[in-house]
């Protein structure tokens, strides 16, 4: 089946496709108290730890590949499923999944744009009984390329063509504010905080696409470059992974471990 849906997806346009597309799950990966209470209708819950791995102080790693296989086939991800993810954060948590999707070789995939906070605030239907998955078999191909680490990141500190891009706070980028063992950031990364993306005033939806691609390439992050999103853990970096996706950047990667790796090594240099 052809991947039809637009990689981000209006809450108007899936509550139309609700009941009429049998290759669609919708994915919710926000609080199970909040999904307990009202969700929308037909959608799975993933707890958002089962797609992490903690080795600390490393934090949001990738789990390794049999165990993803096995918890993304339980929740009924089939090689023809069609993934829409949401959560109630404003697409942290959905975004790492569909990054963790896109290592895992599956590119059949939606962000729903504004996720629960847009569902539930435009009057959409909502359900608060338990969904029970239905297992399928999860196919893995390994997808190497949208993931970066550290020794990637050390062999292409001076080049040009590869952007270091963190979506953390500036108090965080700048070391005034330290999770780590080492404060600061990655040398010659651009600093872009993962909220500048999200529009507070309308339902946590992705601000407008056009004035989004005009203030990254004002930035000079362009889709001429190789563009690897970190934060601290790749939660908040894996939204922007989906948005630079979304504006057609060619060559983007995400940083598993991410600040909480590079900030507690010793090998790495820091910026400050």
């Amino acid at each position: 089946m052809s991947n039809d849906l637009p990689l981000l997806l209006e809450p108007a346009e899936l509550a139309g496709l609700l009941g009429n597309r049998d290759d669609l799950l919708l994915v919710d990966l926000s609080k199970a108290e909040t999904h307990a209470q009202y969700h929308v209708p037909g959608s799975v819950h993933l707890e958002y730890g089962r797609v992490i791995r903690m080795a600390k102080p490393v934090m949001g790693l990738l789990p390794d590949t049999a165990e993803l296989e096995q918890v993304l086939g339980s929740i009924g991800i089939g090689p023809d499923t069609h993934v829409v993810a949401f959560d109630d954060e404003g697409g942290g948590k959905a975004g790492r999944l569909l990054w963790t999707l896109d290592t895992l070789g599956h590119s059949r995939y939606s962000l729903l744009d504004g996720g629960l906070v847009a569902w539930v605030n435009e009057g959409l239907p909502t359900d608060n009984q338990p969904t029970v998955p239905t297992a399928a078999t999860f196919v893995v191909k390994p997808n190497p390329a949208v993931v970066a680490d550290a020794d990637h990141i050390l062999g292409h500190l001076n080049d040009d063509k590869v952007c270091l891009f963190d979506n953390r706070s500036p108090a965080e980028y700048t070391g005034e504010k330290k999770f780590a063992s080492r404060g600061g950031h990655i040398p010659g990364a651009i600093n872009w905080d993962w909220m500048e993306a999200i529009d507070q005033n309308h339902h946590l939806r992705l601000k407008p696409l056009d004035a989004l691609s005009a203030t990254l390439e004002g930035m000079g992050v362009t889709p001429d470059k190789e563009v690897i999103c970190y934060c601290q853990t790749h939660h908040r970096s894996s939204l922007v992974y989906v948005l630079l996706k979304i504006l057609g950047y060619p060559n983007i990667k995400g940083y598993p471990g991410a600040w909480s790796d590079w900030g507690n090594r010793d090998d790495t240099p820091v910026e400050a």
